[in-house]
């Protein structure tokens, strides 16, 4: 398994910040977050195809391991614009 670090270094390369008090990976440009838990979990190649998939205009996509409940993501929405 990669390491966190590596898989870190995929996101911001990909233009992803994180967020410390969230503990989340952000892209404001392509709607997109990913959790911690997440990203440990699959390999580089399906880091990198997550990363890839498009996201449906004007929403936000979420990638956690267990679907973050409908009011968390209306609040996440809300603070990332």
């Amino acid at each position: 398994m990669a390491l966190l670090g590596t898989k870190s270094q995929i996101l911001e390369d990909s233009g992803y910040s994180y967020s410390f008090d969230r503990q989340i990976y952000i892209n404001r440009r392509t709607k997109k977050v990913f959790s911690v838990e997440f990203v440990e979990d699959p390999s580089e190649e399906e880091l990198q195809r997550c990363i890839n998939e498009d996201t449906p205009a004007g929403n936000w996509r979420f990638y956690f391991n267990s679907e973050p409940s409908a009011a968390l993501k209306h609040e996440l929405a809300g603070v990332l614009g």
